[in-house]
């Protein structure tokens, strides 16, 4: 059984920094996807970062060059560090996992519906 569990978030001023981390557990594959996916109230749930198990990135235009996806494959934490946050990066954020993959990493940034796998989501609020 696929576990995912995130910690990290919290509340920030804008132009701050913070840094998401989820720890996966349970899972032997070799081909994957796991990545950072954000909702808020209303809306749904939009692709923030993703990484394959061949280092492959992508992500959302609106965090290019403010946010890094990484992961530390031996301990199997994914990382999600965010600078420069704005008030529209507020939201709840999920990690969430394709295991195993079956598309690149991209297609699961854009349709988060094909992920199996998410975590409980920790909240990230950014004020003005």
């Amino acid at each position: 059984q696929v576990q995912l569990v995130e910690s990290g978030g919290g509340s920030v001023q804008a132009g701050g920094s913070l840094r998401l981390s989820c720890a996966a557990s349970g899972y032997t594959y070799n081909r994957y996807c796991i990545g950072w996916f954000r909702q808020v109230p209303g809306k749904e749930r939009e692709g923030v970062a993703v990484i394959g198990n061949d280092g492959t990135t992508s992500y959302v235009d609106s965090v290019k060059g403010r946010f890094t996806i990484s992961q530390d494959v031996a301990k199997n934490i994914l990382y999600l560090q965010m600078n420069s946050l704005l008030p529209e990066d507020t939201a709840m954020y999920y990690c969430g996992a394709a295991m195993p993959s079956t598309s690149p990493a991209r297609r699961y940034l854009a349709y988060p519906r094909a992920i199996g796998y998410w975590g409980q989501g920790t909240q990230v609020t950014v004020s003005s």
